[in-house]
């Protein structure tokens, strides 16, 4: 591995083809069926429902699962151990959701798989805890990446409003302008070598501030 080469690696296929525009156009709708899925995986469906006896809306979690990270934290911290199966968790709902959110993005036009990779790319390898992973910085990941959180949010506006720009010029011409697309691929793989730094724990690689692989 190159000395630069960060271990967490992503990538979108850029679709060097005209895109559906009548699904671009409607993507907030026709990503309903796969938004519900992911949030029951993820733990973040809930539902509503009156209960007179108490004159209250009662909300109901009905989601299951989600990111490991209080798990793997103990485990790493007094085991020096990452279960390979919660890795493989973590790593696989990573990639679902990405693909998710590339599709939200307009990224790609053909529908989210719960399980093949189609054009999203994301992979780190699995760590040896012992060996990769100092025991006592699962304790201050979190802090460690609170400059990264500013500046993802303010990347975030602009991956946005990027989507937005790209909105318009896949309904116009039937292309994803190259720069936005490479623009809003860069800010999905720093938010995802943040996550997988301060929250997965597959990496004691300090995430580095920069857009490109």
């Amino acid at each position: 591995m190159a000395q630069d080469q960060h271990p967490v690696r992503f990538s979108v296929q850029y679709p060097d083809r005209d895109l559906d525009r009548v699904t671009t156009a409607f993507r907030l709708f026709t990503a309903i069926p796969i938004a519900i899925v992911l949030g029951a995986v993820s733990g973040a469906v809930w539902t509503y429902q009156y209960d007179p006896a108490r004159d209250a809306v009662v909300a109901t979690s009905v989601g299951a699962g989600g990111l490991l990270v209080f798990g793997p934290l103990l485990m790493i911290l007094f085991r020096q151990k990452y279960p390979r199966w919660w890795f493989d968790w973590n790593l696989n709902l990573l990639r679902f959701s990405n693909r998710v959110g590339a599709y939200l993005a307009l990224m790609d036009d053909r529908y989210p798989s719960t399980d093949e990779e189609q054009s999203v790319r994301l992979d780190f390898p699995y760590p040896d805890a012992r060996r990769d992973l100092n025991r006592w910085l699962p304790l201050v990941k979190w802090f460690l990446a609170i400059p990264h959180y500013f500046v993802l949010a303010v990347l975030w506006i602009g991956a946005v409003l990027s989507v937005i720009i790209a909105w318009f010029a896949i309904l116009f011409t039937g292309r994803y302008p190259r720069g936005l697309f490479d623009y809003v691929e860069g800010v999905f793989r720093w938010g995802i070598r943040v996550t997988a730094y301060a929250f997965v724990m597959a990496t004691d690689r300090y995430p580095p501030f920069r857009l490109r692989p």
